[in-house]
């Protein structure tokens, strides 16, 4: 089979791995992808082939920090070459499995390969680390009382269960986990199980022995597959495990977990919006309010974390009311854009159908068709809004809204923003990890905590060389 221009093997599509530098081909396994019902196959896996033994130094101990940039730079240029066929192939293939349309999905990809630029890396690395210079060797250090020793970020041994929603984490997965030289092992998602193995296949065209190549596996497995997780698991083989996802996903991983074998977790987040009575003192502040909303309603037509799910608008009923018609009529802007119209799911839709008919509890703009809808009330629906679904929730004063925020609360975009400093200690207190203005969900400050950590230091092994007193 010519894996670069054939996407289906007997009418199944097919998802192939990459072992250490190495394309593996085959049809052993059918499976389902999570969000389309769509079959794919994919080939056996070979537990030997995708864990480096500890008797070996991992591959990249000894190259540069600064070679491994470059290296990252080069494949980000090749990612976005016309006529790399990996990328094209694999865009092609998530059009059959992905819940989003094509253009989105690739649009999304181009747009993650930025992360793939030199300052951005160095900025990451300086912001995770105190001295990047502990990735390279042995730090010396000594102590008040006069006892030396040597430190270093050692290379850890990492399985990354990746999520399906974003591209970008594939992108973002593998420039940290080559930038903490780590040997890593990458689980696709169902939702996309071709991501990862076109960006490493992509690294065999700037050098198929680069040592970063033969540090990188991408397999897929179904979650909670016993027969494979009872091997891989464990901490003969892997340090820690950097786990995305939802609530089972992660539960899932939580059970392997013991001494030696420590769990990195990007859990399940909902972000959210803040909008002051402020957007009401003109109709010029009410369209900027309501455009700024729609913008982290529609991050990734509302399948990223950092998508709002609930507005938490300032005001009385009647305004609040011309706040959900300005932000649905620009949802259904951006929604009919994307060309992403993808209809509800029946249990959303019959719950929002429900709410439809209760005039005195509810308002509703729009309809449940994927074509964007404002659900206004005084407190927050007990669903997961999806699909650019907005939750409008009216509140006499934005500190109503502080008692909404918990560990589970990643971004919340505010408006006005000179009032940010007044929240930002309350939204921490209560467990937000990040506050943004209104409208910029999406972009993040370079080298800023995520999910509130700096992952790449906690990737790391951290090793102590201890060299005792120093005579006198």
């Amino acid at each position: 089979m010519n894996a670069i221009t054939d996407t289906k093997q007997g009418g199944v599509i097919s998802a192939p791995f990459f072992a250490r530098g190495k394309v593996i081909e085959g049809s052993d396994s059918q499976h389902r992808s999570r969000d389309l019902g769509v079959d794919f196959v994919t080939p056996k896996i070979n537990l030997n082939e995708v864990v480096h033994p500890r008797t070996e130094v991992p591959p990249l101990l000894n190259v540069p920090v600064a070679e491994i940039i470059d290296f990252l730079v080069e494949t980000g240029q090749k990612m976005l070459a016309s006529d790399n066929p990996y990328m094209q192939e694999c865009f092609d293939r998530m059009a059959s499995t992905h819940i989003l349309p094509r253009s989105v999905v690739e649009t999304t990809a181009k747009h993650a390969v930025a992360y793939l630029n030199k300052n951005i890396l160095m900025a990451e690395l300086e912001q995770n680390f105190p001295d990047p210079k502990a990735l390279d060797g042995w730090i010396p250090k000594q102590d008040f009382t006069g006892r030396k020793s040597f430190v270093r970020a050692f290379a850890p041994r990492l399985i990354h269960v990746l999520p399906g929603n974003s591209p970008g984490v594939a992108v973002k997965s593998v420039a940290q986990g080559a930038m903490v030289k780590g040997v890593n092992l990458f689980k696709m998602s169902s939702a996309d199980p071709f991501t990862m193995v076109a960006i490493l296949r992509t690294m065999t065209l700037v050098d198929p022995e680069h040592p970063i190549v033969k540090s990188m596996s991408a397999v897929y497995w179904r979650g909670g597959d016993t027969a494979t997780e009872q091997v891989l698991y464990r901490p003969q083989y892997f340090d820690k495990i950097v786990a995305w996802g939802g609530g089972d996903a992660i539960n899932n991983v939580i059970k392997y977990l013991g001494p030696g074998f420590q769990l990195i977790s990007f859990d399940p987040k909902t972000s959210i919006s803040m909008v002051g009575r402020e957007a009401f003192e003109s109709e010029e502040t009410l369209a900027l309010a309501a455009d700024l909303a729609s913008a982290d309603v529609m991050t990734l037509n509302q399948e990223a974390c950092v998508a709002s799910r609930f507005q938490f608008v300032e005001g009385t009923q009647e305004q609040v009311d011309r706040f959900c018609a300005a932000l649905h009529k620009r949802i259904a802007e951006r929604a009919a854009a994307s060309g992403d119209i993808r209809k509800l799911d029946m249990d959303l839709r019959e719950q929002i159908e429900t709410m439809m008919m209760m005039d005195d509890e509810y308002g509703v703009w729009g309809k449940p068709d994927g074509r964007g809808i404002v659900i206004r009330s005084e407190e927050p629906v007990d669903f997961h809004p999806i699909n650019k679904t907005a939750n409008v929730v009216r509140v006499d004063s934005l500190d109503d809204a502080v008692k909404y925020i918990n560990v589970a609360t990643q971004t919340v975009g505010f408006y006005p923003f000179h009032r940010m400093p007044d929240y930002r200690d309350r939204l921490a207190s209560g467990g937000a990890q990040r506050i943004v203005h209104l409208g910029e969900a999406g972009p993040s400050t370079i080298g800023n905590p995520h999910d509130a950590m700096y992952p790449m230091h906690r990737f790391v092994h951290w090793m102590a060389h201890e060299d005792g007193k120093i005579p006198g």
